[in-house]
């Protein structure tokens, strides 16, 4: 596995001299949750997805992204002839066994230095549903690393991630974006609050946990819940979270008698869909004497049957039903988004620096390859109307053209490896190619 000080990768030796990053990507902005929760992935998914792009050639190195509010494929793209953002959108649909027409209008593509502003507003927080919330950046690291482990990165994209965590880091160090943190979980709770007013005595259900479970938790724990239980498919699991927080576990097998008893339920279990369904909920309302039961829906794919929401005495919410709670909390921090995008732009810019000097670098290796052909073509012309030279005097004079290639390449080469004047600028950098004819494909236009 290529490492980010090591820059063997594929990429970095492409005919057009390009490193084509690229993503696409469905989010809360383009799409609604019906159609987000057809194209999410799980872990299991996301590394076989990363494996089948590097596989088919589509991409050289690849990152799957998926939570409850987006699913983006980044990666490096390979040497294809059609647009990438056509061919990934092509996989995605395809992976997931949805027409095309379906996600028409409702995915977005960057490539390039685009690209990477967008994973590092993702990483910031700028992104989100809720503006600046916490989560997404554990949610980054956990997918990078994932990939990582699995051998799908190599030392692109692993700088493009490490920057976005460092870009992560610093916005909530030197910002207020963060400031009264909130999040998906913390959301949920507040709008329990809403509903109920103090949450001190009131029973609490927690379907999970995972890491979002356990923020739901301690935000209830703040506002002093009373009972709280813990429901999770792996038994130990919610043992150790209950025992933890001050809970009761209950057996998976169990979690229908267990939701016709707490004033609040609170789901996020991953992968697995509707695990309450209507018929689940209407048996327990008619166990409650009346009483009605808050449910906020944090899965995706969802995990309440969407129809429950029309049962009397069940307030459903789920994650795209937060828009008052989202809109307070983008007034709160939105003067702090100016800040915040200066940041990024100081780490793109040090990203495409890198990028272009990888670039820069790679043209002697290019031009080394285009001299050496048009030196032997020459020499073949020329001694061919030679016949008297001897074999000496014919090889001297081929040892003689390699050395002036390489006195000829020795000067260039030491300046692009330490001039950021022009391995800075990757306008430059393209503009060698085409002049010595080396960016074939520079001509269609494509952002390489």
């Amino acid at each position: 596995m290529a490492s980010a000080s090591n820059p063997t990768s594929n990429a970095l030796r492409r005919r057009d001299g390009g490193i084509r990053i690229a993503l696409i990507g469905c989010n809360h902005r383009t799409a609604p949750l019906e159609l987000r929760e057809r194209v999410a992935f799980t872990t299991e998914q996301s590394l076989e997805a990363a494996t089948q792009l590097r596989q088919r050639g589509i991409l050289e190195e690849a990152v799957v992204v998926s939570t409850c509010h987006r699913s983006e494929l980044y990666g490096v793209a390979g040497d294809t002839s059609a647009p990438i953002g056509d061919v990934l959108e092509e996989f995605l649909t395809s992976y997931h066994s949805i027409p095309r027409s379906d996600l028409e209008g409702r995915t977005y593509h960057w490539v390039g230095a685009d690209a990477i502003r967008h994973l590092f507003r993702v990483a910031s927080g700028l992104d989100s549903m809720l503006l600046g919330e916490a989560e997404i950046l554990g949610q980054i690291r956990t997918a990078y690393r994932r990939a990582l482990d699995h051998g799908a990165t190599g030392p692109i994209l692993n700088r493009a991630f490490q920057g976005a965590l460092e870009v992560g880091k610093r916005v909530r160090a030197e910002t207020e974006i963060g400031a009264r943190p909130m999040s998906v979980s913390l959301a949920g709770v507040k709008l329990a609050e809403q509903v109920f007013g103090s949450l001190k005595g009131r029973s609490a259900l927690i379907l999970g946990a995972g890491e979002v479970a356990e923020q739901v938790i301690e935000h209830l724990r703040d506002r002093g819940i009373g009972s709280l239980r813990v429901v999770n498919r792996s038994f130990d699991r919610a043992q150790r979270l209950a025992a933890r927080m001050g809970g009761e576990a209950v057996a998976w097998e169990s979690v229908d008698g267990a939701i016709s008893a707490p004033d609040i339920i609170v789901t996020s279990v991953g992968d697995v869909g509707a695990v309450l369904t209507r018929e689940k909920m209407v048996r327990a309302l008619g166990a409650r004497d009346g009483r009605p039961v808050f449910v906020v829906d944090l899965g995706v794919p969802r995990n309440v049957e969407a129809d429950a929401g029309s049962l009397y005495n069940l307030y459903l919410y789920n994650v795209d039903d937060l828009g008052e709670i989202v809109e307070q909390n983008r007034r709160a921090r939105e003067a702090e988004i100016p800040r915040v995008e200066a940041i990024i732009s100081e780490h793109v810019a040090k990203f495409e620096a890198w990028r272009a000097a990888l670039e820069a670098v790679s043209i002697v290796e290019d031009l080394r390859g285009h001299f050496r052909r048009e030196r032997e073509a020459l020499l073949r012309e020329r001694l061919d109307a030679a016949p008297g030279l001897s074999s000496e005097e014919r090889q001297r004079i081929a040892s003689i053209t390699e050395e002036l290639i390489e006195r000829v390449l020795a000067e260039p080469a030491a300046r692009l490896r330490s001039s950021r004047g022009i391995a800075g600028h990757l306008s430059s950098v393209h503009a060698l190619r085409r002049v010595f004819g080396l960016d074939k494909k520079g001509e269609s236009g494509e952002e390489s």
